[in-house]
């Protein structure tokens, strides 16, 4: 009997065996993919997401900065003009010692601080011209002569923003031209200096502070104009 059972049980396969068939393995290895796939979609979609939030955020903060300058008051945007400069601190009291009222404008302010460095330069030329030395008198006038035509450049500045109504005070052609004329009146005050030492003025030290000085609000206008595109975004305008 047991010879029969034997070979009645021969070449019967066992059930367990049965789940392990290529079928079934196919079927297995082809859901493990789709389960792989949708986590690999939702993750994905989370990642677009948190990237999506984050550049709204930025752009939120953007704009809220640039609405609150725009807004904000004019020390505030005195401020904001004159960090982007090398003299900050004597940027922003030249400035604000003005009786001019301040709108919380980057080209307004510019214009401001162009009034700061002529203001400047024509006490300066006055001081030379009553400066008696005999020693240094050539040179001292040839200073006088530079310094009229940096200002001459400088009231050219001034002049080129003067608009009508509604049109905008600096265009890239103006910010180009206005760099070039700040910057040759600067030159002009290194030429002077130059031409006092040669003749050794005993002077030199008292003159040379005061042009310091005067090149130093050169500066000023000169970093804000040379910025200005960047500092308009700020206050959320354009450049033309």
């Amino acid at each position: 009997m047991e010879s029969i059972n034997l070979f009645r049980g021969y070449g019967k396969v066992n059930p367990h065996l049965e789940d392990q068939s290529p079928h079934h393995q196919y079927t297995s290895s082809k859901r493990r993919i789709l389960i792989f796939s949708v986590s690999s979609i939702l993750l994905l979609t989370l990642i677009i997401g948190l990237a999506l939030a984050a550049l709204i955020h930025e752009s939120n903060s953007e704009s809220e900065e640039s609405l609150y300058l725009s807004s904000s008051n004019p020390a505030e945007s005195i401020k904001t003009v004159c960090d982007m400069t090398q003299y900050p601190s004597s940027c922003f009291s030249s400035i604000s010692s003005l009786s001019s009222p301040v709108k919380p404008d980057p080209e307004v302010i510019f214009k401001l601080s162009l009034q700061v460095s002529i203001s400047d330069l024509k006490n300066l030329s006055s001081f030379l011209i009553s400066f008696n030395d005999v020693s240094s008198q050539a040179a001292v006038k040839d200073c006088v002569s530079q310094f009229d035509d940096s200002l001459s450049r400088l009231n050219d500045s001034l002049s080129a923003m003067e608009v009508g109504p509604g049109e905008k005070m600096l265009t890239l052609e103006k910010v180009k031209d206005i760099q070039t004329w700040v910057s040759a009146a600067m030159t002009d005050q290194d030429t002077c200096i130059d031409g006092l030492e040669e003749m050794g003025s005993k002077f030199l030290d008292e003159i040379k502070a005061k042009i310091e000085r005067s090149k130093e609000f050169l500066s000023i206008s000169l970093a804000i104009i040379a910025k200005m595109q960047a500092l308009l975004e700020k206050f959320d305008q354009k450049l033309h």
